[in-house]
C-alpha cells in the first residue's frame, strides 16, 4: 500500500511540473481566493466584537426593572352599561421590592458573573448659566464595575466615588464648562438637589453617554429621587454576552418583573449584524466555488492532455484507483499550496490593516485578532475543497479505455 501511494504521489507531482504554468496560476488563483476568505473573516468578527464591546460599555447585558404599573378599570354595576377608555397609566420612579432578596437569588444563576444594583432616573445639571438634561446614576463602585468597566473608561481624575462625589463624560463636562475638582449643582424633578464635586471624567467612546449619564453613590442618588432604601434597577453581566436572552428567559421565568436582555434593547444591532454575516457568508462561498470552480477545470484540462500518458500507466498495470488517487492528489496539493499563499497574503493584509486603519487622533480603528486557528480552519477547508473540486476529472481519467486514451 505504501508503494502504491508512492507511486500515486510520484506522477502526480510530475504530472504538476510538467503544466508548471498552469500549476502555478491555479495556485495563485486559490491563494487570493483564499486570503480574500481569511481576510473578510477576521475583519468581520474583529468589527463585530467592536461594536459589541462599545455597546456593552456602558450597557449591562441583562437589567431588571419594576414591573409596568397597569390601569385597571373600575367593576361595572349588575346591569348597567358603560362606555369607558381606560387609559394606561403614567409610570413613575420606583424600586424593586425586596431587591436585596431577588439579587442574591440572580448571583446562584448559572452563568451569571457579576450583579449590581442601580438607582437611575432623570435630572438637570446646573452650573452657572447652563442647564443640562442629564440620566443620574446611582451606584455601589465595587460591584458597579465588575459589570460596567467605568473605572477603566476614566479619562481624568478617579473613580471612587463617595457621598458628595460625581463623575461625568467630557461632553457633559465641556458642555458645563467644568472640569475634575469643579463643583456643579444636581437637581431633580422631585425638588431635591445637591452640590457635588467632580472628580472624575469618562469618555466611552459614545457621544450620547458621555453627555447624557452621570454617576453617582448609590445612597445620594436614593436622596435626590426620593428612593431611599431602594433601587430602581438591578444590572447583570453574563460569561457570554450572546447568551443574555436565553440567560434572561430563564430569571423572567421565575418571578413577575421585567428583564431586558441587550439583545432585545439592541434589536436593530443584531438585525444589522445578521444581514452583515449574510452577505459576509455569500461573499465567501461565491470566492470558494470560484476557486473549485478554477482547480476542477485546470484538472479536466489536465486530463485531456495527458490522455495517452493515462493510458501507458493503465497498460502497464496502474489500477483505476491509482488513477483516481494521482488526480485528488493534485487537486489537493494545489489547494494546499493556494491556501498556505493565501495565509501568507491575509496575514500580510491584516498587518497593513492594522497600520492604516486608524482614527484621525492615531488610535486603531478597531482591533482585529489575528488567530492562528483560523488559518489553520482555512487550510484544511481549502485542501478538502480541492479534493472535491478534483473528484469529477479523476473519475473521468480512471475511466479512461487503455487502448483508446493511447490511440488519441
Amino acid at each position: 500500500m505504501k508503494r502504491f501511494a508512492f507511486f500515486e504521489l510520484i506522477v502526480a507531482f510530475r504530472f504538476m511540473r510538467e503544466g508548471l504554468m498552469q500549476t502555478l496560476l491555479i495556485i495563485l488563483g486559490v491563494g487570493l481566493g483564499g486570503g480574500v476568505i481569511v481576510f473578510m473573516s477576521a475583519l468581520l468578527s474583529g468589527l463585530q466584537a467592536n461594536v459589541v464591546r462599545r455597546t456593552l460599555n456602558y450597557q449591562a447585558p441583562i437589567r431588571i426593572l419594576p414591573p409596568d404599573q397597569v390601569a385597571r378599570p373600575l367593576r361595572a354595576v349588575e346591569g348597567a352599561e358603560i362606555a369607558a377608555q381606560v387609559q394606561p397609566r403614567s409610570q413613575r420612579l420606583r424600586s424593586i421590592d425586596q431587591w436585596q432578596k431577588i439579587r442574591d437569588q440572580i448571583e446562584r444563576t448559572p452563568d451569571v458573573v457579576a450583579v449590581t444594583p442601580v438607582v437611575a432616573g432623570p435630572g438637570f445639571a446646573l452650573r452657572g448659566d447652563a442647564s443640562k438634561s442629564v440620566t443620574i446614576t446611582g451606584i455601589e463602585p465595587e460591584s458597579y464595575f465588575r459589570v460596567i468597566a467605568l473605572d477603566e473608561k476614566i479619562v481624568a481624575g478617579r473613580h471612587d466615588i463617595g457621598p458628595l462625589d460625581i463623575v461625568i463624560g467630557t461632553e457633559l463636562a465641556k458642555d458645563l464648562g467644568a472640569n475634575v475638582g469643579d463643583k456643579f449643582r444636581l437637581a431633580t424633578a422631585v425638588g431635591a438637589n445637591a452640590t457635588l464635586t467632580v472628580i472624575g471624567l469618562f469618555d466611552f467612546g459614545n457621544k450620547g453617554a458621555n453627555e447624557r449619564n452621570v454617576y453617582v453613590a448609590l445612597r445620594s442618588a436614593q436622596n435626590l429621587l426620593d428612593l431611599v432604601g431602594g433601587a430602581s434597577a438591578i444590572e447583570v453581566k453574563v460569561r457570554d454576552p450572546f447568551a443574555a436572552e436565553t440567560i434572561a428567559q430563564t430569571i423572567r421565568g421565575g418571578t413577575d418583573l421585567q428583564v431586558e436582555s441587550w439583545i432585545v434593547t439592541n434589536a436593530q444591532f443584531f438585525t444589522a449584524m445578521r444581514a452583515q454575516i449574510l452577505t459576509n457568508t455569500l461573499i465567501r462561498l461565491f470566492v470558494g466555488l470560484t476557486v473549485a470552480l478554477g482547480i476542477a477545470s485546470v484538472l479536466v484540462v489536465s486530463v485531456i492532455q495527458k490522455q495517452k500518458e493515462i493510458g501507458i500507466l493503465r497498460a502497464m498495470g496502474a489500477s483505476r484507483g491509482q488513477v483516481l488517487r494521482v488526480f485528488l492528489i493534485q487537486g489537493g496539493a494545489v489547494a494546499l499550496a493556494g491556501s498556505v499563499l493565501g495565509s501568507a497574503l491575509a496575514w500580510t493584509f491584516l498587518l497593513a490593516w492594522r497600520e492604516l486603519a486608524r482614527n484621525p487622533d492615531g488610535t486603531l480603528m478597531f482591533i482585529v485578532e489575528i488567530e492562528p486557528s483560523l488559518f489553520a480552519i482555512a487550510m484544511v477547508t481549502a485542501t478538502l475543497v480541492g479534493i472535491l473540486a478534483a473528484a469529477t476529472p479523476a473519475r473521468r481519467a480512471a475511466r479512461l479505455d487503455p487502448v483508446v486514451a493511447i490511440r488519441s
